[in-house]
């Protein structure tokens, strides 16, 4: 997750706190008023200097992870042709593992499977209406694809685009999903936390070099109100400002 420059924040803050002063010096013949200090801006503080730098990831995540659908055809290379069915389809026959069998972890998806007749979307069909939209910047539709695995709770949510005539998957996620949206050319995926109050936010954006949806953006943010106690919190003591210290305080940031 991209940080911001060091004193780049207490720069806006000190831009900001200027206008608001001389939009309320416009209308007062007293002349302009200050906005009150500014915090200082402090640079990031750099631990363990000494360790030797990671040439290597520690696991294997699959930052990149696109596949060609074999045995899905793309009728004049439009996307908006290909039957969505006909793709859950194909992935549940390349996993036979995952959805044959009265012990797979999904075989209620492929039992359900035998009710799109009538399309994704419709009756107890598992595939959800497929949504189409330019994500990889070449002019034509790409498509957005989601299908609940059950019995469990999580949801697949896949990204296919066309390439020299091949429908080929450029994205793939399956979790436990509160919100999903497109926005521009990246898709946002919405996920519960354990933690009250806070949820998992996920951005996929395409990547041109790597040909494939990169997760670019990984956070868990607050949803829900700020608690505040009734009690009054006891005065500081007069301490020196806190530094970097090996033992860090418990807190809730981005992944």
């Amino acid at each position: 997750m991209p940080l911001s420059r060091p004193g780049q924040a207490a720069r806006r803050l000190a831009v900001v706190a200027l206008l608001l002063a001389a939009a309320v010096g416009c209308g007062d013949a007293g002349g302009l008023e200050g906005a009150g200090s500014t915090p200082t801006a402090r640079g990031p503080a750099r631990l363990w200097p000494e360790l030797t730098p990671a040439s290597s990831p520690a696991f294997e995540i699959g930052e990149v992870n696109t596949e060609v659908v074999k045995g899905v055809e793309v009728p004049g290379d439009d996307i908006r042709r290909v039957d969505p069915v006909g793709i859950v389809r194909a992935e549940i026959a390349r996993h036979p593992g995952d959805y044959d069998g009265g012990k797979a972890p999904y075989r209620d998806t492929k039992s359900r499977m035998a009710e799109c007749a009538k399309g994704p979307g419709h009756g107890g069909c598992p595939v959800l209406r497929p949504y189409y939209r330019d994500l990889t910047g070449d002019g034509r539709d790409d498509l957005t694809l989601g299908f609940p695995l059950l019995p469990g709770k999580t949801t697949a949510v896949r990204v296919y685009t066309v390439e020299k005539h091949r429908l080929v998957q450029v994205m793939a996620w399956e979790d436990a999903l509160s919100g999903v949206e497109l926005a521009g050319r990246s898709l946002v995926i919405r996920s519960p936390s354990e933690v009250a109050g806070y949820e998992y936010r996920l951005q996929w954006t395409w990547d041109r070099d790597q040909r494939a949806m990169l997760l670019t953006h990984d956070e868990m943010l607050r949803t829900g109100p700020r608690k505040h106690s009734r009690k009054p919190s006891a005065s500081p003591s007069p301490t020196a400002a806190p530094s970097a210290s090996p033992s860090g305080s418990a807190s809730v940031s981005g992944g």
